[in-house]
């Protein structure tokens, strides 16, 4: 967008550069439109996520603002200038990812060893299962057995009657109180 008198050389790339070298907002917006998408898609081509690819984009857009009086016309063109801008700053951020990935892989080979809280849990379990094991050795016979069929065989109390073959009250009964020396036994109080 070229003001009214103003020179072609002003509005060319490389002359509003020079102006926003000098500090000119006006000519920044100017370079911003121009620019913009091909900084996006020089991004885009290499980083790939969209959402990375807008951030990269924006922080190449604010370097031109602050380095725009290191451009030199006589090494190249300002086009150039800017799409190597964004493309060694596209690959600075996924170098940068995958720095970070491997470190993290690192890491994470280092510390193979279970964590601390899966151990002590791993122990506690195996304690509570002999609890429960001696606990229930410690039944009359019929009473294991039927609360054995019922919680570990997963028989309902009609089927544990079934399968001993007495009656239906006797099976809850030996349950009951199977079950109230197993509390008693793991220590566990009722509330």
């Amino acid at each position: 967008m070229r003001a009214a008198g103003e020179p072609a050389a002003e509005s060319s790339l490389e002359g509003l550069l020079a102006r926003v070298a000098r500090g000119d907002s006006a000519a920044f917006e100017e370079v911003y439109v121009r620019v913009s998408p091909v900084v996006l898609g020089v991004v885009l081509r290499v980083v790939r996520d969209p959402a990375q690819s807008e951030e990269v984009a924006q922080e190449v857009l604010v370097e031109i603002w602050r380095t725009a009086s290191r451009y030199d016309p006589e090494r190249g063109s300002a086009n150039a200038w800017v799409c190597t801008m964004a493309h060694r700053r596209a690959v600075d951020r996924v170098r940068s990812a995958q720095s970070a990935a491997d470190r993290e892989e690192r890491a994470g080979r280092r510390d193979g060893s279970p964590a601390y809280d899966a151990v002590a849990e791993e122990v506690e379990t195996r304690l509570e299962r002999e609890q429960v094991r001696r606990c229930l050795a410690s039944l009359t016979e019929l009473q294991r057995e039927s609360i054995t069929l019922a919680y570990y065989g997963g028989y309902t109390y009609r089927e544990v009657a079934e399968l001993l073959d007495v009656p239906l009250g006797t099976v809850k009964t030996r349950l009951r109180d199977g079950l109230i020396r197993m509390r008693d036994c793991l220590g566990v109080t009722s509330t």
